[in-house]
C-alpha cells in the first residue's frame, strides 16, 4: 500500500535528521518573500537577502510596496537572479494591494483551493511557490513537493518518472492523512534526503531509506 510506504519513508527519514522547524521567518510577510526569492537558488544565500531586507525595515507589506523596484532588486541581490525575483515581489505585492488592500489577514477568508487559483495567477509564481506560500505562511493543507520529492518518489517506486507536479502533489495527499504540521515536516524531510542522499548520483549506503527497495531511475529529475 502506498500510503504504508509513504508512512515508512516520512519515519525513517524523521528518526535520521529529526524535527525540521520549517520555515525559517519571524511572520507571514517574510515566509512569503523567502518563498519568492528561494526560486533557483539556495537558502544561504536567501537568508543575506532577507536580512537585507530586515535592515532597511522592508519585511512589511505597506513598505516594500512603496519601494522602488531598482532599489528592491540591488538589497535582494545575494539571492540571485535579483531583477526578476524584484518583479516578482512587486508581482505580489501589486495583486494583495490591488486585490486585498494590502492586508494579509483577508486572505484568511478564501477557501484554500480559490485562493491557489489566485496566487497561481500572479506572474512569476508557479506551483511550487505558491504552495509553500499556502502551507508555510498560511498553514493549509498543501503538500509542497519540488524536485527532491519527485526523485525520491520514483527511486522508490511511488510513481512513475513522467508524472508532472500536480501528479506527485496527489500523490502525497491523498496518502497521508490532512494534516498541515505532517505536511510540513514531511517536505523538509524529503528536501534534507535529497540534498544529501538521494542526490542525481545516489548515496544510497549512507541513507536512511537504504534497505527499502529502490532503483537509480530518476526520469528528468
Amino acid at each position: 500500500m502506498i500510503n504504508e510506504k509513504l508512512t515508512e519513508i516520512y519515519q525513517l527519514l524523521l528518526k535520521h535528521f529529526g524535527p525540521q522547524h520549517w520555515w525559517p521567518g519571524q511572520s507571514r510577510f517574510e515566509i512569503i518573500t523567502g518563498a519568492i526569492l528561494t526560486q533557483n537558488t539556495n537558502w544561504a544565500n536567501v537568508e543575506k537577502a532577507i536580512a537585507n531586507l530586515k535592515s532597511a525595515s522592508l519585511l512589511v507589506p505597506q513598505r516594500l510596496h512603496n519601494l522602488d523596484i531598482s532599489k528592491l532588486s540591488e538589497l535582494i541581490r545575494p539571492a540571485g537572479y535579483h531583477n526578476i525575483k524584484a518583479k516578482r515581489l512587486k508581482n505580489f505585492s501589486n495583486w494583495l494591494f490591488g486585490n486585498h488592500d494590502g492586508h494579509l489577514e483577508k486572505l484568511d477568508s478564501i477557501n484554500t483551493e480559490d485562493l491557489r487559483a489566485q496566487l497561481l495567477g500572479i506572474k512569476g509564481i508557479g506551483p511550487e511557490t505558491a504552495d509553500s506560500i499556502l502551507l508555510y505562511a498560511f498553514g493549509r493543507e498543501i503538500f509542497v513537493v519540488d524536485a527532491y520529492t519527485a526523485r525520491v518518489a520514483v527511486r522508490h517506486g511511488l510513481i512513475e518518472p513522467d508524472a508532472d507536479y500536480e501528479q506527485l502533489r496527489e500523490l502525497f495527499q491523498s496518502n497521508l492523512p490532512a494534516d498541515v504540521k505532517l505536511f510540513n515536516e514531511y517536505h523538509a524531510l524529503l528536501v534534507n534526503a535529497g540534498k544529501h542522499f538521494c542526490k542525481p548520483k545516489a548515496r544510497c549506503n549512507s541513507c536512511p531509506l537504504q534497505h527499502l527497495p529502490h532503483s537509480l531511475d530518476t526520469g528528468s529529475f
